[in-house]
């Protein structure tokens, strides 16, 4: 659903795996997700930690 976060975490050649560790989760979590869109805002900002960039742009709100 939230496309940018796949671009992000293909850009810091990083497997779903090794993102749902960096934040806490387990894949079928992760896929959860992707399907629902319904992402707890503590973990998106541990994604935009991760890949250094804004929630709204993982949300694809804004442009980088």
């Amino acid at each position: 659903m939230y496309n940018n976060i796949n671009v992000e975490r293909a850009r810091y050649k990083m497997t779903v795996d090794e993102l749902c560790k960096k934040i806490g989760v387990s894949r079928k979590t992760y896929y959860n997700w992707q399907d629902s869109g319904d992402i707890p805002s503590s973990k998106l900002i541990a994604m935009s930690e991760v890949f250094k960039c804004s929630v709204d742009y993982l949300l694809g709100i804004t442009k980088k």
